[in-house]
């Protein structure tokens, strides 16, 4: 199955509300979407989402990326030389870790669709069914009281909450939401870089001493703190989740080597894909560290390929893959269901996917 065209283009797709944390705010997904052709009429599709606040891509270096460094390195490539394709994708430039992403996705696509085998299935897994939890925008504290019941009635049981903007009010959002949702209700909380280590742990232990039971707190100080992030994780009540500090495995052995967070967040957009996310959850095993799966803000697409990695692995125990629920509609045709709180992995070869609206093409190579 040899390679003869990499195809990209935008797809918009609107939220169901506004998307507001410390960093940014977003009222739609504008990922660029790439589809690798082949020989045998098979294609495999990829997502990157241009998250500069995070990441660093845009939509703009994510197409040059595409076009000048990743379509050139595999075009008239066999799909069956998986192993050096992985090793083009990630050498093909420094860092464009979305870029590569959808690539790395694309190429686990075709993988599985030339050898009839679901993805997850393909890396060992034996689960087909996932619960993610649901993300709550930051806002005054009585509009993320009702974004939390809204929640609620839809079904979710495990709420991410966004904070960090005003840390002086962030317990007083906790507040509200705990005090709006049933008693059982799992509430993570994600700060996304905002408070200094003093603050993260004075706001920590504040929160678990009034009773609001919070399972994890995700990123509180900045990306770059392994120090402070250290300085929070041995003085919190609440366990610490390391994301944005952890872009690929010398992140993660870093932190894991200074026993810096509790848990790890592995995001294929900041990784650069399967290929390297299989390699940061080798290494949390070795060391006994569990991980969340996570997504940005993605479409279907992308967050198909994250649930069936965390299908294959069991040191992700926890699964932040709201993406599509926060999305007002959905253009994938195939691949995993997404029924709410519910992802449920198909036996479609590859990673399902068949075909996806509305993209509005920017550009392709070919042979």
């Amino acid at each position: 199955m040899k390679i003869t065209g990499i195809e990209w283009g935008r797809v918009s797709i609107p939220l169901r509300t506004p998307f507001k944390t410390a960093l940014r705010r977003v009222d739609s997904v504008e990922d660029i979407i790439v589809t690798v052709h082949t020989d045998t009429g098979e294609k495999g599709f990829g997502e990157a989402p241009p998250t500069g606040v995070i990441t660093g891509d845009t939509a703009e270096s994510v197409c040059g990326a595409l076009e000048h460094h990743l379509a050139p390195a595999l075009l008239g490539r066999e799909v069956e030389d998986f192993e050096q394709l992985m090793q083009r994708v990630q050498s093909a430039l420094v860092h464009n870790s979305s870029a590569k992403a959808a690539v790395d996705m694309a190429l686990w696509d075709l993988y599985g669709k030339r050898y009839r085998i679901p993805v997850h299935k393909l890396l060992g897994g034996a689960r087909t069914h996932l619960v993610t939890d649901l993300t709550i925008s930051v806002n005054d504290p009585a509009v993320m009281a009702r974004d939390a019941q809204i929640a609620i009635q839809r079904g979710f049981d495990c709420l991410k909450i966004k904070v960090g903007v005003d840390p002086e009010l962030d317990v007083s959002r906790l507040a509200a939401v705990r005090a709006a949702v049933p008693r059982g209700t799992v509430l993570r909380i994600d700060a996304n870089q905002a408070w200094t280590p003093k603050q993260a742990v004075r706001i920590l232990n504040g929160m678990q001493e009034k009773g609001l039971d919070i399972e994890l707190v995700e990123q509180p100080v900045p990306a770059a703190d392994i120090e402070g992030l250290r300085y929070v994780t041995e003085r919190s009540f609440v366990p610490v989740l390391a994301d944005e500090a952890v872009f690929g495995p010398a992140d993660a052995l870093r932190i894991l080597q200074a026993r810096a967070a509790d848990l790890l967040n592995i995001k294929l957009m900041k990784c650069g894909g399967i290929y390297n996310a299989l390699k940061i959850a080798t290494l949390c095993e070795m060391y006994g560290v569990e991980c969340m799966i996570g997504c940005m803000l993605e479409g279907r697409v992308a967050v198909n390929a994250a649930a069936h990695l965390a299908c294959a692995k069991g040191v992700i125990t926890r699964v932040d893959l709201d993406g599509p629920m926060l999305c007002a509609s959905d253009p994938v045709h195939g691949g995993a269901v997404f029924n709410e709180k519910d992802i449920t992995l198909t036996d479609e070869p590859g990673l399902g996917v068949t075909a996806v609206d509305g993209v509005r093409k920017i550009g392709e190579l070919t042979i």
